[in-house]
């Protein structure tokens, strides 16, 4: 029995020390198993922001980020001049006295707004994807400057639920930051063109999103950078436009905003001074004080008895368009109307219709009708490899919205209204030197919306000939001048060959 007994306490003995054992192995796993595991997960055991303490940079820490030449280069509702180095500042409406600036800022405020309707500003806002699975994100309208920084909008993740969440933004032509202000664990890449997000709060997600900055970090214009947004397999992209916004060039119509302050005449003459002055002499019959601008490449120069016309001689025979190119260049308010220097004003010629039309539509050019002429043409173009596809068609493409006697075309007779400011941005290209019109159209085709009214006539001076024997060598010399030869014919063909990248026209 005793046997038996110390037998069973040598078992009952040996049974504990292999628990014991194995205890300490099972500790020691654990503790390895944890190491080990950790080795991997160490960014995602960092403590993450919590979502109660979520927050901005400070202004002064984001100044720093987007400043480029002493310029805060990030959206704001104000901007302001400041001297920097050695540069000087200056505020340009001190150049008005305190009397007369509010009417000035009025009609300034006032051409600024027509700028906006005619340029299609502000532009609407950034067209955005709702929030689909995972992201939702701007499709289109973001919009930068050159070395500006734009926050972007609509950034949002709404996939689903995760122990940790890794979103990575990547831009190709700028750098990508958030003002959100977290630790550098948790947003890796700041002012980079990859920025990862990585935290196990969806909230702290969704808060960096929505900070995201996009900066343009080289000076180029215009560009468009493809910005992606990735999530595992995910991925979104959507673009960012970077350019400058048109400058305006606006006219200050005067306090009581007289059509002298709002329209010039202007016309070119070549060897028909009798045309000429009669012209002048009917515009001042219906405006007395109206500009009117003369080019003249005649062999001898006019005298003109008029303190309203401004006459510039050209060197002989100089061509069409060229005198065309120094009259508008020579026009200082916002409207220029082009007439013929053999056009006869009468009481049809109602300059104002005109103005009205362009105040209150988005037309850059309108014509009105000679005589019952309107010459209004249609053109289409058809791309391809070799050259595109020019084709012309007599007509309208409909009626002009609020205006019953006008429409929409794409070319005019040669008596219109039109902004000074896209007459001149087009141009009159110089080597059309004797016979030209519809080139001018063409030129602008997709740069000048036109239309034409009926109900503004001019008239036309009579085709008869002269009986002084002066007048009628300098007529003849003109209609030498004006023949539209073979050779003329094909040097514009050429022009349009590859001048405007044309193959054909119909």
């Amino acid at each position: 029995m005793a046997r038996g007994g110390s037998r069973y306490l040598w078992i009952l003995k040996m049974s504990i020390l292999f628990l014991a054992l194995g205890i300490v192995l099972f500790m020691f796993r654990s503790v390895s198993l944890y190491s080990e595991f950790s080795i991997y997960k160490v960014p995602l055991l960092q403590p993450s922001v919590a979502a109660g303490m979520l927050k901005l940079l400070p202004e002064k820490h984001v100044k720093s980020l987007f400043t480029h030449d002493g310029i805060w280069l990030f959206p704001k509702n104000q901007c302001k001049c400041e001297a920097w180095k050695l540069q000087q500042s200056y505020y340009f409406e001190n150049a008005y006295g305190q009397t007369e600036l509010p009417a000035v800022k009025m009609r300034r405020q006032a051409e600024f707004e027509h700028f906006q309707r005619r340029e299609g500003l502000p532009r609407p806002p950034p067209l955005l994807a709702q929030a689909n699975l995972p992201f939702g994100y701007p499709i289109h309208g973001v919009e930068v400057m050159p070395l500006h920084t734009i926050p972007i909008p609509g950034l949002q993740f709404e996939g689903p639920d995760a122990p940790i969440y890794k979103v990575t933004l990547k831009a190709s032509l700028g750098t990508l930051n958030t003002l959100a202000d977290t630790p550098d664990t948790v947003v890796q890449g700041r002012g980079q063109k990859e920025l990862t997000i990585l935290t196990s709060s969806r909230t702290v997600l969704n808060f960096i999103l929505q900070h995201v900055t996009y900066t343009s970090t080289e000076y180029q214009h215009p560009r468009v950078d493809v910005v992606s947004l990735e999530s595992n397999s995910s991925v979104a992209k959507f673009p960012v436009t970077i350019r400058f916004p048109v400058m305006p060039k606006l006219y200050d119509p005067g306090p009581e905003r007289k059509l002298r302050n709002l329209v010039s005449i202007a016309t070119k003459t070549f060897l028909r001074p009798h045309k000429l002055k009669t012209m002048l002499r009917s515009i001042r019959e219906y405006y007395p004080d109206l500009t009117v601008i003369v080019a003249d490449d005649s062999k001898e120069p006019l005298e003109i008895n008029d303190s309203h016309v401004e006459y510039y001689t050209m060197p002989y025979g100089k061509g069409w368009f060229a005198g065309r190119n120094l009259a508008i260049s020579q026009v200082t308010t916002k409207y220029v109307l082009w007439v013929d220097d053999d056009f006869l004003f009468n009481d049809k010629t109602k300059i104002e219709v005109l103005v009205d039309v362009l105040e209150k539509t988005e037309l850059d050019v309108v014509g009105g009708s000679v005589l019952g002429n309107m010459f209004q043409f249609k053109l289409f173009l058809e791309h391809s490899k070799n050259g595109d596809c020019l084709h012309r068609r007599t007509g309208s493409f409909g009626p002009l919205d609020g205006f019953p006697n006008c429409v929409v075309t794409s070319g005019v007779v040669n008596f219109f209204l039109a902004h000074t400011e896209r007459l001149q941005r087009v141009g009159f290209d110089p080597r059309l030197q004797r016979v030209a019109h519809s080139e001018f159209f063409i030129d602008g085709l997709g740069s000048l919306l036109v239309g034409s009214c009926s109900d503004v006539i001019i008239g036309h001076q009579p085709h008869s000939s002269v009986a002084d024997p002066e007048l009628a060598a300098l007529e003849k010399t003109y209609h030498r001048y004006r023949a539209n030869t073979n050779d003329k014919v094909q040097f514009k063909l050429a022009l349009h060959y590859f001048k405007n990248h044309l193959q054909c026209t119909t």
